[in-house]
């Protein structure tokens, strides 16, 4: 720790030493109380996630985060800002205020390596790999748990965990009806409106359940706003041995686009919601901004559970999937040249025009099928669950003009673009635990996954994508848990992990390399009245790993390469203590080291070894706290900090590419009231961002070219960068209203 403190920059042990100071008074993080191992039966709504989830005694790295924790803070953010506060996590917002498009990255991986699931369906889509939680506007409100493993975790259904997997499980069902109408408001004229219901077991047997919801905000970047409308509904079917669920949900987004950051260190430091995208300059030379720059895309969901309780040792789960994604987003275009569109020049008079200003829409139509089964065999010694996923997709990306200053040959809804992409994903795989005695159990799990990838037509730079890849991957993990006694546990666990590059990968690289990872993890778990902690030291070892360059392409996604060799080396330490019935405390601290072994660049022309250098996007510590206080019941007060260290934004280690750490604070009130009214409780929340104004950077991009204008004999390498610049203080406040 105290090498990695030495080479921390000034700004950044300024930031630390005022983190360390927050914890000196006390420890905490995400506003939670201490969780209790449960030693009740499964729920039969468990088994939904019982194939892709872990127990908090196994041998793999992990967080559970519950509904009550999800509320105190659901004011209208996103699912990663909500997971903020978790060991490991960094997030971040185009907006700038946690609605809209947000991201996440755990141990320093890009979201495109994390894998997602909804009740075991696979959520990442299938092309890009990456999550888009945009769709899914208030999702948390109709989660009723969700767990984090870290590194590679457990097999599951979909694209190979790279850095973590979330795997959420929805609302479960409620014996008694209900009713919930929340409401809230603050900065940046954000709503959220929200109607919930529950009609109970009707019969001791049926219930129907749903969810209304819609979100809008302005954003802290300028016309970076959201209109998020979304639902959710579930029928189900419940007696002792069975439950089956019929679940839809849906997302409707339309976002002013914000990717493009800010390049120009004047506007970082003067104008920090300048927002250039649908920027133009009309016939007078006038700078307008396209008022319709917009991301507009809906995403349906529909899921079937059956889960079957056969006796006390066998219980089965068949489940169904089938989405539809259809959108696309559109931008005004200054001076594009005809021939890039398929178009013919234009001739007026004796000129010949060869651009035009026009606007375009790039659309992508899929869907996706997914058919999960597991059966699982359980005493009280073993516990083996075999499960096997089928998927297909088929996408289709196309793009149309639909204006244009001169149109030449063109014709309505032509498509100037039209490529398809498919893909084929299948696995099985087997888990079992054993327990050998009251203190040693083991665990193995193994998984076959088959990935076939196919692409036809053109790709958005109208150019021929061409794709057809099949890739087999075995991925083994083992591990050993050892209860030294009722307090103290002890782990270590082996995972290898494979995973197939996206289509972006291909589009830059049709050489790109498939990437495998190596993941050792040691832990120790305490858990007793006072105080419970959690530490694990982890050695993720990569061959081929797809890091980000720092670049970014014309739609705002992450370019990535190939890497060679590299490692990210760690600590992780959480923990929870309860100072009194009314206070309790609850630090995270992540220290790592993440590395290319060797690094080759093209600097002024010549190819240069770096040797070593950072990963991209990975600090080297990252740390959050909260003090927590309940000095009456039904309030809690929570003080949430979260300090994250300087990052480079390439692998270069260039001082340019370096993103400045920061230190961030949150205040969260929930106040829930009993009343004899109409109302069973209402519920008041309050949540102040950034309490303390700090101007900070959480995402941005970095990028080199040749430059050969000043002396066409010799190159030079420029290089530039952009940030996304966080709102400043900022307030959301709501009142929950349950009947």
């Amino acid at each position: 720790m105290k090498l990695l403190f030495n080479h921390l920059s000034f700004k950044s042990r300024q930031n630390l030493h005022i983190f360390l100071l927050f914890l000196f008074f006390g420890f905490s993080a995400f506003s939670q109380e201490k969780q209790q191992d449960s030693t009740q039966l499964e729920t039969l709504n468990e088994v939904l996630v019982k194939a892709v989830r872990v127990n908090a005694t196994s041998p793999i790295t992990h967080s559970n985060v519950t509904k009550e924790q999800l509320q105190k803070r659901n004011l209208g953010q996103d699912v990663p800002i909500l997971l903020n506060y978790l060991p490991s996590v960094v997030t971040t917002s185009d907006a700038g205020a946690g609605v809209g498009y947000t991201g996440i990255r755990v141990r320093g991986v890009n979201a495109q390596s994390t894998n997602v699931t909804i009740n075991g369906i696979p959520y990442n889509d299938a092309e890009s790999l990456g999550t888009f939680w945009v769709n899914l506007g208030d999702f948390a409100s109709s989660v009723e748990s969700l767990q984090l493993q870290r590194g590679v975790g457990t097999s599951t259904n979909g694209s190979g965990a790279f850095g973590a997997s979330i795997n959420v499980l929805t609302d479960a069902v409620s014996n008694k009806a209900y009713g919930e109408i929340a409401n809230s408001f603050g900065s940046f004229n954000t709503w959220k409106h929200t109607v919930k219901f529950s009609t109970g077991l009707l019969n001791d047997h049926i219930e129907i359940a749903g969810r209304l919801s819609q979100i809008t905000s302005n954003g802290y970047i300028d016309r970076a706003s959201s209109n998020l409308k979304s639902y959710f509904l579930q029928a189900s079917y419940v007696d002792e041995s069975t439950l089956i669920k019929a679940i839809t949900f849906s997302g409707k987004e339309v976002t002013y686009q914000s990717w493009n950051g800010i390049e120009d260190p004047y506007l970082l430091e003067h104008d920090r919601t300048f927002n250039s995208a649908g920027m133009y300059t009309d016939e007078n030379g006038n700078v307008q901004f396209y008022d319709n720059e917009v991301d507009n895309y809906q995403q349906d969901h529909y899921q079937f559970h059956w889960n079957q309780k056969i006796n006390n040792n066998w219980s089965t789960n068949l489940a169904l999937n089938y989405t539809k994604g259809k959108g696309y987003f559109e931008q005004y275009k200054e001076d594009q040249a005809f021939v890039d569109y398929g178009l013919e020049n234009v001739d007026i008079g004796n000129e010949t025009l060869t651009e035009t200003d026009l606007i375009r829409r790039r659309w992508l139509d899929n869907d996706f099928y997914v058919v999960n089964a597991n059966v699982n065999y359980k005493t009280n010694a073993l516990n083996v669950i075999l499960g096997t996923s089928y998927s297909t997709y088929s996408g289709d990306h196309f793009g149309e003009i639909i204006w244009a200053q001169y149109a030449s040959n063109s014709m309505i809804r032509d498509r100037y673009y039209n490529g398809n992409g498919k893909k084929i994903d299948a696995s099985s795989f087997a888990k079992a635990t054993y327990r050998l005695n009251e203190h040693l159990s083991l665990y193995l799990d193994l998984q076959s996954r088959y990935v076939h990838y196919k692409t036809t037509g053109t790709n958005s730079d109208v150019a021929p994508f061409i794709v057809d890849k099949n890739y087999h991957f075995f991925n083994p993990k083992a591990g050993v848990s050892y209860n030294i006694n009722t307090n103290n546990n002890l782990y270590f666990s082996y995972a290898r992990a494979n995973r197939e590059p996206n289509r972006d990968d291909f589009e830059n690289n049709a050489d790109v390399k498939p990437e495998q990872l190596n993941d050792f993890e040691l832990g120790w778990r305490h858990t007793s009245n006072l105080f419970s902690l959690n530490t694990n030291l982890y050695y993720m070892l990569y061959n081929e790993q797809l890091v980000l360059t720092g670049a970014i392409n014309n739609s705002g996604n992450p370019i990535r390469e190939n890497s060679g060799k590299s490692y990210r080396l760690g600590l992780e330490v959480d923990a929870v203590f309860n100072i009194s019935k009314a206070f309790s405390v609850q630090p995270n601290m992540a220290l790592s080291m993440n590395k290319n072994k060797e690094t080759f660049a093209s600097i002024d022309g010549r190819i240069v070894d770096l040797g070593e250098t950072n990963i991209s996007f990975s600090p080297n510590i990252v740390a959050g706290n909260a003090f927590v206080f309940k000095p009456i019941n039904g309030l809690q007060m929570s003080l949430l900090s979260k300090f994250v260290g300087e990052q480079y934004m390439g692998n270069t280690d260039s001082e340019t590419s370096k993103l400045d750490s920061y230190f961030v604070n949150d205040f969260n009130v929930m106040y829930e009231i009993e009343t004899p009214s109409i109302f069973k409780t209402i519920v008041i929340s309050g949540l102040v961002n950034n309490l303390f104004g700090e101007k900070y950077s959480s995402n941005g991009f970095y990028y080199t070219y040749d430059d050969t204008w000043s002396d066409p004999n010799q190159i030079t390498t420029i290089e530039g960068t952009g940030y996304y610049p966080q709102a400043t203080r900022n307030f959301l406040l709501g009142v929950t209203l349950k009947f």
